[in-house]
């Protein structure tokens, strides 16, 4: 950037990452540590023109460190393999976790507590078996589907992953270019690392795309950002991201600071530190009743969740939100049959949902996509005939897809494995996903003997062993409803 700016002090109050990583960086070269994280046009918006104190020569900046420099003599930072080499997604992330920095890794690897609800996501997969059709001709498979009304050449779609240039500089941009080879959709996460107008901007005439909607204790906030993305005509429909209204606790986010280092781990006893806890002052909050920004740590995932609402409601909320956007609306995160059912009574406001439990970054023990599938199946059918049905979390193999899609699926979501890709090979790399995944996909259906992707039913699946874990109580369906 070369540009010097002086980073005043009402400013470092209300900076969302904390005055801690602005003071690390004070007076240093801090373009690699922004530019990842910060979409253009971030310092201009939130300084005053006068905080630019002038520009500075990059010859007379400081040289890299040695410890850079020995990375880089010992290959820690070497090239990764030949992307066609890579044969499943698992192999794209083991690649990627030696090409990206320890913050990075953190964030884009971390879930909450002790990741079960992660490694469940993609557990619950292996306790679906496939009921495989002989004799029946499987030359043609076609795997285009729609979402919100328009067609996509695959059932997958790129969830919203944030800080996508913490992996690769061509960050969103680079996962709309594969996405845009594949046809397939792309949900433009609300924490971007680059704007939208940049991602959408080489976007095919029929690309689709999804904006990422996180409501923000200021609502002028929220309503700025959705006038701002209508002029975007990529952008077909509005996710209302729903089951994060406040950061679960990611540790292997938080042991990485801002500046990517790591924190040091304490060795007091337990007792010491409830004590040190309890001596703590209590924090101080904004008018809006926000705490005021921390002092740092916490990780990435924290400090994005400054300013994210945590009061929304079914009425109130949407009575809002149809108010400043005629786009379709999907409801992101939904857990529970019954919540798929009051969804239900919302069209055609609502258009469709997605069950997700964040990727098991929100709570864990939180239930996979495929339990909320199968209740919804139990429960309120009719909810699949009212709306779309969408999920992500666990998706690892073109089985899974297929498995998904047999339970009344839609089209299901990838977040992590597209910055995995990203990591492993810019967008080749998330082509290379892509590829595989489609691939998988296709050769399960031509193997249970399905042509089109709207063949796929219960009858192609047997799920017994994963319904005899999910939930077996009353419905509850006429309380929900009743509470309105």
């Amino acid at each position: 950037m070369g540009k010097v700016f002086d980073a005043a002090e009402d400013f470092m109050s209300s900076h969302p990452g904390g005055v801690k990583v602005i003071l690390k960086l004070a007076g240093t070269d801090a373009t690699e540590e922004y530019d990842p994280i910060h979409p253009p046009g971030t310092l201009e918006e939130n300084l005053k023109p006068e905080a630019v104190l002038g520009t500075i020569d990059p010859a007379t900046l400081p040289k890299p460190s040695a410890d850079k420099q020995e990375q880089e003599k010992d290959g820690t930072h070497a090239g990764p393999p030949p992307l066609e080499t890579l044969f499943n997604l698992d192999e794209i992330e083991q690649v990627a976790t030696k090409q990206v920095s320890r913050k990075a890794w953190g964030y884009y690897y971390s879930a909450s507590d002790d990741l079960i609800s992660k490694h469940f996501n993609r557990e619950v997969y292996r306790s679906i078996l496939l009921r495989p059709r002989v004799f029946i001709d499987v030359r043609k498979c076609d795997l285009s589907t729609s979402i919100s009304g328009h067609k996509v050449n695959l059932p997958i779609y790129v969830s919203p992953a944030a800080m996508a240039r913490l992996a690769h500089p061509a960050g969103e941009a680079g996962i709309a270019a594969a996405c845009r080879e594949f046809g397939a959709m792309q949900i433009i996460s609300n924490n971007a690392s680059m704007s939208p107008e940049q991602i959408v901007e080489h976007a095919a005439p029929d690309q689709v795309f999804g904006w990422q909607l996180y409501v923000q204790i200021d609502r002028k906030k929220s309503e700025a950002m959705l006038a701002r993305v209508h002029k975007l005509k990529a952008i077909k429909c509005i996710i209302l991201t729903l089951d994060a209204p406040v950061p679960g606790k990611r540790e292997d986010d938080m042991r990485t600071d801002n500046t990517g280092s790591k924190l040091p781990v304490s060795s007091g006893t337990v007792a010491e530190k409830k004590k040190g806890k309890e001596e703590e002052e209590e924090p101080e909050t904004l008018p809006d009743g926000t705490p005021t920004p921390k002092e740092g740590g916490g990780g990435v995932g924290v400090q994005l969740f400054a300013g994210t609402a945590y009061d929304l409601t079914w009425k109130e909320t949407l009575q809002w939100l149809s108010e400043h956007t005629k786009l379709p609306i999907i409801l992101k995160g939904l857990q529970t049959h019954e919540d798929a059912y009051l969804a239900s009574l919302f069209t055609p406001q609502v258009k469709g949902i997605i069950l997700s439990n964040h990727g098991g970054r929100a709570l864990d023990t939180a239930p996979p996509a495929v339990h909320t599938l199968l209740e919804i199946r139990k429960y309120c059918p009719e909810v699949f005939d009212k709306l779309e049905v969408l999920v992500d979390g666990g998706i690892r193999r073109g089985t899974d897809v297929v498995k998904a899609l047999c339970l009344g699926a839609k089209a299901v979501g990838i977040g992590r494995p597209a910055l995995w890709g990203l990591g492993a090979g810019g967008i080749a790399g998330v082509s290379r996903t892509l590829e595989i995944l489609a691939d998988e996909t296709k050769t399960c259906m031509q193997l249970l003997g399905v042509e089109k992707v709207t063949d796929l039913g219960s009858q192609h699946i047997n799920s017994r062993l994963v319904e005899q874990q999910i939930y077996d109580g009353p419905s509850g369906l006429d309380n929900v409803r009743a509470k309105l």
